[in-house]
């Protein structure tokens, strides 16, 4: 069981509270554990959770233990405690209320990364308050659509291009979703789960199964997280085209076809990854500046398509591991919190 990191003595404890939080506690296992809030320290801020997000493809591999030693450093969520494999309290998508801090911020719904808790401190500076008309559950996609958004930075996709995006899970419906708000694009999503045209006819995109996708493609987006779709993908692309390449994989060491056409075709494979701005933004662009404009494109109600299944926090030892293991019809699970006693 983790260690309770800056727990204060007994001789306090009326001076604290205690809290609860989501460990990653070995193989395919996880536990709630109570938290120990030494009394609020000046210029952070007490936030109570109402719902957070649950990334099922990284925090699948965080469960897994297949997040490589080289990223262990560079795979750290801001506010995340223990260390890589585990114990570890990893997340970064949590909604709340800030029930004690500056005045500016008492009483406001903010957006931070930080782990699956039921109430926590952070930097005041990390609780980005979420725009009016963007509902707890809801706001807790700002992460996955700060991811679409920098990748879409690095496609450098433009006006009238035909797009696939492969794969329609919620980062690759949040991209296709993105570059569909591009004047003239053609956005087609492509998976092999004909469930997934119900969901993007709700977000107006165009569905495609991969033996019937659009070939000859602007641009490919692959977000599939599987050595089928990114050969898909590449096989989708146009002369000379870039294939975006948005999954992750760990530890998995993943096929990817160069042979036959790649280089004939001049192809480009392309990473991108949301833990840096873009070289041609970075002077301009903070991250936070990044995060609250994801935060603004959440205003559309269609989005909350996407949030299943939702599960409350105290079932999370019991429901997490199916849900990241073996549950096709979850795109962006959501954690609910229990209401304040």
């Amino acid at each position: 069981m983790p260690s309770q990191e800056g727990a204060h003595s007994a001789t306090q404890a009326t001076e604290e509270t205690v809290a609860s939080a989501l460990w990653y506690v070995g193989q395919d296992r996880c536990a709630i554990v109570p938290e120990i809030l030494p009394p609020l320290a000046s210029g952070l801020c007490r936030v109570r959770a109402l719902a957070s997000g649950i990334s099922r493809g990284t925090e699948r591999l965080v469960m897994s233990g297949a997040v490589p030693q080289s990223e262990w450093t560079r795979m750290r969520a801001p506010h995340q405690s223990g260390v890589f494999p585990f114990p570890v309290k990893y997340g970064y998508a949590s909604v709340g209320l800030v029930e004690n801090g500056s005045e500016a911020l008492v009483g406001k719904l903010v957006f931070s990364l930080h782990p699956h808790q039921t109430l926590f401190d952070i930097p005041e500076s990390s609780a980005v308050p979420v725009p009016d008309g963007v509902p707890p559950g809801r706001a807790v996609l700002a992460a996955n659509m700060e991811t679409a958004l920098n990748a879409l930075w690095d496609a450098q996709p433009s006006p009238g291009d035909h797009i696939c995006v492969v794969g329609a899970g919620v980062l690759g419906l949040l991209t296709a979703w993105l570059a569909a708000q591009i004047p003239a694009t053609r956005v087609v999503v492509v998976d092999i789960n004909p469930a997934r045209a119900c969901v993007c006819a709700k977000l107006g995109l165009a569905f495609s199964r991969p033996e019937d996708a659009p070939q000859d493609q602007d641009l490919v987006v692959h977000a599939s997280a599987s050595a089928e779709g990114l050969a898909t993908a590449l096989r989708l692309a146009g002369d000379e085209a870039t294939v975006l390449e948005m999954s992750w994989y760990g530890t998995r060491p993943v096929p990817v076809p160069l042979g036959a056409e790649f280089h004939s075709r001049r192809l480009v494979l392309r990473s991108t990854q949301v833990g840096s701005i873009p070289a041609a933004r970075r002077a301009r662009w903070t991250h936070r500046r990044r995060l609250e404009v994801a935060l603004s494109l959440l205003a559309d109600a269609r989005f909350d398509t996407l949030l299943t299944p939702i599960v409350g926090f105290a079932d999370l030892p019991a429901l997490l591991p199916k849900i990241l293991a073996d549950c096709p019809e979850a795109l962006a699970p959501v954690v609910a919190y229990p209401p304040q006693r």
